[in-house]
């Protein structure tokens, strides 16, 4: 693999290099974290959050989509407008950008299988065969019964929670939104959100329901099977807040397999530890840039 701190032609040839370890694999094991969908576009911050939380900017002092997640709003009302948007904005919404879709045409015909904390679904929107995904932290997109350890689709109610608040749906999901901000939501739809949870993991009451064992279970035969073959991990966006998901079992798969090659790429941090320096490569970079770089070679 190429040095970490190659420059000019030298990282083109790096590009190269890469690329030719991905192409010549049996297996290629993808982890990606949020640093993957901050590419995408989806910022939890900014004119992305200032746009279609003005409202809630204003009453509550919110700064972003994250850290009004743990807020204790003062009623189901005003607690099902903050989250229905969220979910539509992160969930349905179109990314605003192609980040996972070029991801898939670069990795279009290989043997692979994405392993995520992300729950923003893009993977499966992008084309991704949903056999190949586990996303071990949950979906937006799906509600919970932790009594009953089931999950369902929330689209149609969150659908509803959103147009009741003035909001029109483009053909393509874009969220438009109204003249004036409002929290009503129908009594109705909240009596009967209030039925379930969401399907985050945020506490011991997460639902890993049959879909997610399965996934897990192709996922962890995945790599048994090609565990000690030619077999590239490559991780997108993962940082230090889960690292026992993702960053440190592929430093370890990685470290027992002389075969085995790291790849990861972060535009903070692509740190990974000494003993791996023969077998890995760390790219400090915007994940785009990696794709158009690969994409290149």
């Amino acid at each position: 693999m190429c040095s970490k701190t190659t420059t000019g032609q030298s990282i083109r040839n790096c590009f190269s290099q890469i690329r030719q370890v991905i192409d010549d694999a049996e297996a290629l094991v993808i982890g990606a974290g949020a640093g993957l969908s901050l590419a995408a576009g989806f910022t939890l911050n900014g004119d992305r959050f200032t746009n279609y939380f003005a409202d809630f900017i204003t009453k509550f002092g919110l700064t972003d989509m994250y850290s009004g997640g743990f807020y204790s709003f003062p009623n189901r009302q005003t607690y099902w407008s903050w989250w229905s948007r969220v979910i539509w904005l992160n969930r349905y919404q179109p990314a605003p950008r192609d980040t996972y879709r070029r991801l898939y045409s670069l990795i279009h015909g290989q043997n692979y299988f994405v392993l995520t904390t992300n729950v923003d679904h893009q993977f499966q929107q992008a084309g991704f065969d949903k056999r190949r995904l586990f996303y071990t932290q949950g979906d937006y997109g799906l509600f919970q019964q932790a009594t009953t350890k089931q999950t369902f689709d929330n689209r149609p109610l969150i659908e509803k929670m959103i147009r009741a608040q003035g909001f029109k749906i483009g053909d393509n999901g874009e969220l438009q939104k109204p003249a004036q901000l409002s929290m009503d939501i129908d009594p109705a739809l909240i009596e009967q959100a209030d039925q379930y949870q969401l399907n985050l993991r945020v506490d011991g009451s997460f639902v890993e329901d049959s879909g997610w064992h399965n996934a897990a279970g192709r996922f962890n035969h995945f790599v048994e099977h090609y565990g000690n073959s030619k077999i590239v991990f490559l991780e997108l966006g993962v940082g230090h807040n889960t690292p026992g998901i993702i960053k440190y079992p592929f430093w370890q798969w990685t470290f027992n397999n002389p075969q085995a090659r790291l790849v990861t790429v972060n535009a903070m941090d692509a740190s990974f530890p000494a003993e791996l320096d023969q077998q890995a490569i760390g790219l400090r970079m915007d994940i785009n840039q990696f794709i158009d770089s690969l994409t290149a070679n």
